[in-house]
């Protein structure tokens, strides 16, 4: 025993140092033994430690990047088949309205490289101490990430199917706000559902059925999307008070002429895109031998559904004048809606 101290002794005095075991993906020979890419997909990267960082910093730094270059080489894949998607779906498509319905609701919701998911990712790291270099490993098993993805393809593609069912059930009700709320919650799910199909073909190239599977999901979304578009639904909520007198004028005014511009109207404001309420109040004003003169007092509010505020609000009074009395506050109350049409016409049209 004294032997053997003495001789380790005298072995690190001579400056030798004795590293621990290479791990079995260190060469690229050992990788490709090891972890064959039919089965893995890798990561493999070297660094030194970096000023002020520890050793275990540059480690968990590099197992981290290691991981990165992983990710990185399904994205390409999965990129390039989103790209085979894309110009196929747009090949398909006929008219470019819907071209563009399909660009603004699809292509814009979620990108693929802030939303790809791995799991059962296995990640190491090595310091040589010969060199002072570390180095970095990261893998995962191509079946068991394909697993992953079916399970969630499955899941997500139900919870799609519930919510374009209810999103034709409040679509049949005319509760249009609603259900284009739905179909674009289920438009957002659909991206990811179309993202997991593409990780599954570039995982394996012989599943490129999965890349027609949905289809006629996006189809029927963007159809749904384009109907619910056409027109203006609002809901009038009228108060005219013509001296003490319940009335429709402006109200009425105001919708038959938005019904021309293609507006459709509503019983309730949970149908709606767009509520309007009206508040109306006469007075009467000067006179003459002539004439009469009266006011209508209007306040009006438009609301919209959508983007739960108020986008447009203000007051008007408008004078009107007539041999009559009758005949003057209803001038004035006409006036005052050919006002409030001018108004609306930047919000609504």
């Amino acid at each position: 025993m004294k032997k053997l101290t003495i001789l380790l002794l005298s072995l690190l005095c001579a400056g030798v140092v004795y590293s621990q075991s290479k791990p079995n993906w260190f060469d690229f020979a050992d990788r490709e033994r090891n972890y064959p890419n039919t089965t893995f997909i890798t990561g493999f990267i070297s660094g030194n430690i970096r000023v002020g960082e520890t050793n275990t910093d540059a480690e968990t730094r590099l197992r981290k990047e290691a991981q990165a270059e992983l990710t990185e080489k399904i994205r390409v894949q999965v990129n390039s088949e989103k790209q085979k998607r894309d110009t196929r779906t747009k090949t398909q498509t006929t008219g470019q309205a819907e071209n563009e319905q399909i660009h603004s609701v699809f292509e814009a919701t979620i990108t693929t490289s802030s939303n790809l998911e791995l799991t059962n990712v296995k990640t190491d790291s090595y310091t040589d101490n010969n060199t002072g270099l570390i180095y970095g490993f990261a893998c995962v098993n191509k079946y068991e990430l394909a697993d992953y993805y079916n399970a969630s393809l499955t899941m997500n593609i139900q919870r799609l199917e519930s919510i374009l069912h209810t999103a034709k059930q409040l679509e049949t009700n005319s509760e249009k706000t609603k259900a284009r709320t739905q179909y674009e919650e289920a438009a957002r799910l659909l991206v990811k559902i179309e993202q997991e199909q593409d990780v599954l073909v570039a995982l394996d190239k012989n599943v490129s059925f999965q890349r027609d599977k949905t289809a006629p999901y996006r189809n029927e979304i963007v159809q749904a999307l384009a109907r619910l578009a056409q027109g203006v639904y609002i809901y009038v909520e009228n108060d005219e008070d013509l001296f003490g007198q319940k009335v429709d004028i402006v109200a009425n005014k105001v919708k038959a002429e938005l019904a021309i511009k293609g507006c459709s109207f509503v019983n309730t404001p949970e149908q709606s895109d767009f509520n309007l309420r009206i508040r109306v109040t006469t007075r009467k004003a000067d006179s003459n031998d002539e004439l009469m003169f009266c006011y209508a007092d209007a306040s009006i509010e438009l609301y919209d559904n959508h983007k739960q505020k108020v986008m447009y609000s203000d007051e008007i009074a408008q004078k009107g004048g007539s041999n009559s009395q009758d005949k003057a506050v209803r001038k004035a109350m006409n006036d005052v809606a050919a006002k409030i049409l001018e108004k609306l016409k930047p919000w609504i049209e």
